[in-house]
């Protein structure tokens, strides 16, 4: 057999063994579909070249790919701002992963999406019902391998703390929550002073800032960020360390005194400006839509990880990241070749533009037989061209 057909050959088996674990349906189920491969084929390929490292690089390939080809005059720019936020799936009980969910109702794992404004994923993770998302924006923020530098976080309530602001503030970045208990939070105070004079804010207004265990324990906290950077140590280590101490460790309390100052300024920024508000929240909606695709890529077996191989699990997280990513991308390609005509330039308006997102499957069908042809491809430049 010569090495061209061995080559097509691989890249077949490698994409139906793909979207085999990104859809959830198995390799079984695509090897009884395709009469030209057999189960026992797709398993040595999905031995011999499918591992993690393999496909998050191939996320960050696809998610670079996006960046570069976008049109900047129909998408805007890339920006620095990213979104991150979780996602619930069922699992099999029995393994490391699954645990029941307090908020959600029963049990499963979680997955945490990076998302950026143009609905690109940077970065994703399999995680335990418990771990705290604070962790897992933070090692996002860290760890993704993309060409996007990221200067802004937002999340929701449950991606923030205190010592959440206090590590981005100390890592470079802004986090930028939708806080869903606005009325609740509490302004800190830099000095006992300032109180008589902000006697009308005294219903929000909390404690001083201690100041002094933030000077103190300044040089451990910048110890544990430089940790987090240069990935000695992993983040959600780190914060769970800090959780189960019976006493407030000196690091944790400078932590939270500085997170309190960083917090209160964005809290005074985020009531002030509506525009900020917006801001965050157009950032989540997109998230938002992404975790609504993740129920309609990951159709089978009813949206369930259905092995108690946290390997196995891992890999079917990142092929649903890579098959979801891969659908932006074309559908990127596609609609910028027709939107660039001057017929639809000149006719779409700005509002138009801000509802454009290239995370749209109603045209895709996910049922019935296809056929899987390799020697044709989208004539995306070619039609642009005509």
């Amino acid at each position: 057999m010569d090495a061209p057909l061995c080559q097509r050959l691989l890249d077949q088996r490698l994409i139906l063994c793909l979207y085999g674990h990104g859809t959830n349906a198995g390799l079984k189920r695509i090897a009884t579909g395709c009469k030209d491969v057999s189960y026992d084929e797709l398993q040595h390929v999905d031995r011999r070249f499918i591992h993690a490292a393999a496909l998050k690089d191939a996320c960050a390939r696809v998610a670079n790919a996006t960046l570069a080809i976008r049109n900047t005059a129909i998408w805007g720019d890339t920006g620095t701002a990213c979104a991150s936020d979780s996602k619930k799936f069922g699992a099999w009980d029995r393994n490391m992963m699954t645990e029941w969910h307090a908020r959600y109702g029963g049990r499963g794992v979680m997955i945490y999406w990076h998302i950026e404004k143009g609905a690109t994923c940077i970065y994703s993770q399999l995680k335990r019902c418990s771990s705290s998302e604070v962790a897992s924006m933070i090692t996002g923020v860290l760890r993704h391998c993309t060409d996007m530098d990221i200067q802004r976080q937002y999340v929701d309530s449950h991606g923030q703390s205190a010592v959440g602001f206090a590590f981005s503030y100390l890592l470079g970045f802004d986090l930028a929550p939708r806080l869903k208990a606005i009325a609740r939070q509490k302004l800190a105070l830099p000095s006992l002073e300032l109180r008589k004079e902000l006697s009308n804010l005294s219903p929000i207004l909390s404690g001083v800032i201690a100041w002094d265990d933030i000077e103190q324990q300044y040089d451990e906290m910048v110890k544990y960020a430089a940790a987090m950077q240069s990935r000695t140590a992993d983040p959600e280590a780190i914060l769970s360390r800090f959780a189960r101490a019976e006493v407030m460790h000196p690091t944790y309390k400078g932590l939270s005194e500085l997170g309190r100052a960083i917090k209160t300024i964005f809290l005074c920024r985020y009531l002030r400006h509506e525009a900020f508000r917006r801001e965050i929240n157009e950032g989540l909606n997109v998230v938002e839509n992404w975790n609504s695709a993740n129920g309609f890529v990951f159709f089978g077996k009813g949206s369930e990880f259905s092995t108690n191989n946290v390997e196995d699990q891992e890999i079917s997280v990142l092929a649903l990241h890579l098959l979801q990513a891969s659908l932006v991308y074309v559908n990127t390609r596609m609609l910028q070749s027709v939107l660039i005509e001057p017929k639809w330039s000149e006719r779409l308006t700005q509002d138009d533009y801000r509802g454009l997102t290239p995370l749209i499957y109603s045209h895709v069908n996910p049922y019935g037989k296809f056929e899987l042809d390799l020697n044709n491809r989208i004539e995306i430049e070619q039609k642009a061209a005509a």
